[in-house]
């Protein structure tokens, strides 16, 4: 039972985390944006 928990909520974590709409792949981006941001304002 618990390897049937722990399986699900591995499952559950790499759907969030990973794949293309992954809290991941949004949080590179955010980083990028931001970098950008910075760049521009430095003189």
């Amino acid at each position: 039972m618990a390897v049937l928990l722990l399986v699900t909520v591995i499952l559950i974590y790499d759907e969030v985390a990973g794949g293309k709409d992954g809290t991941k792949e949004q949080l590179e981006e955010s980083g990028e944006h931001i970098g950008g941001s910075i760049r521009r304002m430095s003189p």
